[in-house]
């Protein structure tokens, strides 16, 4: 959401009319900036969220996140959702000449430290896309964040729903599940990357970003059990879709659009975005800003645009634009949310590399991939990747049906060295980071691969049920997560 908006639960209808007029007065003056603002997109600096699980010695979800957090007093550490959740902020960097490798000293440091207090409180840290050993007695009200933006969130999405929130997730096997709060959310954990970029140039960046969505889905899939179930690969993908719906089955059937969304066009510039959000999506946090737009733009000031931004993170869109103020000057970034976290920094590293570097080039190509892939088919691609992992195909211009692994191998890798050369990547970080993708297609496997082989030699050779092998495996993934080597070379034992 952005910034706390206390502990408020309800809303009169004056709130919502006024924050109405409000988000309609910032999204005018947010076109007026479009057209004559001066943003900051000198330099294409990115940035990086990780969202963390806690976990205690037995492998179980550790609700601690309140306790850690404050024996950390470190402001690049944040709650989320659930108490076994924490989120670390890297600082915003340039990726030119050894970008990455600061990234990697600055996350593992970062990781260190917040380890080092976390088994203080007899916890510990876990990168990955679902926290396989979370249970419905977990995932219950009582167990979200204190931070009072997470119980006014709650309290809007379940009313708006006016019902209990139905799961019903067809994997490999089903899950089916009723919930009253959006607790289950917080099962889902992911990395997060920031790409800032001009007014003229966001619109190619965000096209190529949902283009390539399932390519990056299905190589970083990390997320195969949910409830002991073992679902998609990247089970994050529908857990997010359906535990924050606020629509019944009678919405649902009459095509409103849901506030975990893909989207449904390619865009022409940033504002047909935060229209279409403005357009489709009733407020969720109706709260108002003191601030009059008009009057700040008028005086040669810089907007906050607060409502038209706090609206923008209600919905969550898996390529979400963002605009954002930094040192007096306005900026604007794709948020790029389609990853899940783990299993190692250098596997996300790899993966934000993938991604920077295949974005730029697609964005900047002479012929747009976009102009010759249905809007459809990229999303027909997405939940098929969410689904099969490293095992799917999709639909590529003049290649039909493919194995994704031969897209990114013989298409897409190639065009990501060249769009890293672009940034200025050094050759030895460049050539490190897209090598770990390389043999990730090679050898098809991936965080996905690594915990279903180990859950099922754990059933089948050792006889365990499956909750006992879940946590066998979520404690050897602690290991091998530990020792920052690539999952595609983790040995199953």
């Amino acid at each position: 959401m952005g910034r706390d908006v206390g502990s408020r639960a309800s809303f009169s209808r004056e709130d919502r009319v006024r924050y109405r007029q409000k988000v309609r007065r910032c999204l005018d003056v947010f076109a007026l900036m479009l057209d004559d603002f001066k943003f900051d997109a000198d330099r294409p600096t990115t940035g990086l969220e990780i969202e963390l699980n806690l976990v205690d010695p037995y492998a179980e979800p550790a609700m601690r996140n309140a306790e850690i957090l404050a024996n950390l007093a470190d402001p690049t550490f944040q709650t989320e959702l659930g108490q076994f959740n924490l989120e670390l902020n890297a600082r915003p960097r340039l990726i030119e000449a050894d970008g990455f490798a600061d990234y990697e000293a600055d996350l593992q440091a970062s990781l260190a430290r917040a380890g080092d207090r976390a088994a203080k409180a007899e916890a510990a840290i876990i990168l990955i896309g679902i926290l396989p050993t979370l249970t419905p007695q977990h995932l219950v009200l009582n167990n979200i964040s204190t931070n009072g933006r997470y119980r006014v969130l709650n309290e809007q999405i379940v009313a708006a729903r006016g019902e209990d929130i139905r799961l019903d997730i067809r994997g490999v096997e089903r899950l089916q599940a009723y919930t009253d709060s959006i607790a289950p959310e917080a099962g889902c954990t992911s990395v997060q990357f920031h790409l800032q970029v001009s007014p003229d140039n966001f619109a190619n960046y965000w096209n190529a970003s949902q283009a390539i969505a399932a390519v990056q889905v299905a190589l970083g899939a990390n997320a195969p059990f949910f409830y002991s179930k073992q679902l998609w690969a990247e089970t994050r993908i529908v857990l997010f879709e359906q535990a924050t719906d606020t629509r019944p089955d009678e919405l649902k059937a009459q095509g409103v659009r849901p506030r975990v969304w893909f989207g449904e066009r390619w865009i022409t510039s940033i504002f047909d975005l935060f229209e279409e959000n403005v357009r489709y999506f009733p407020p969720l946090l109706p709260i108002c800003a003191d601030e009059d737009p008009v009057e700040v733009l008028q005086a040669g000031g810089v907007p906050e645009l607060s409502e038209l931004r706090l609206h923008n993170g209600t919905v969550y869109r898996w390529n979400r634009p963002v605009y954002d103020i930094m040192h007096g000057r306005p900026h604007l970034r794709v948020e790029n949310r389609v990853l899940p976290a783990g299993p190692t920094v250098v596997d996300m590293l790899a993966n934000a590399a993938f991604y920077f570097g295949l974005a730029r080039e697609l964005a900047e190509a002479d012929r747009p991939v976009w102009s010759q892939l249905s809007f459809g088919a990229a999303e027909e691609n997405f939940h098929q990747a969410a689904r099969r992992g490293i095992a799917a195909h999709m639909h590529w211009p003049q290649l039909g049906e493919i194995p994704v692994t031969d897209l990114v191998l013989d298409v897409l890798l190639p065009k990501a060295y060249v769009g890293l050369d672009r940034f200025g990547v050094s050759p030895q970080q460049r050539d490190r980071l897209l090598g770990i993708i390389e043999q990730r297609c090679r050898l098809r496997r991936n965080g996905a691969v690594w915990q279903t082989e180990s859950v099922w030699r754990a059933e089948r050779e050792q006889g365990l049920a499956r909750p006992d092998a879940l946590h066998q495996m979520l404690q050897r993934y602690a290991e091998l997560q530990r020792s920052n080597e690539p999952v595609h070379t983790w040995p199953v034992d």
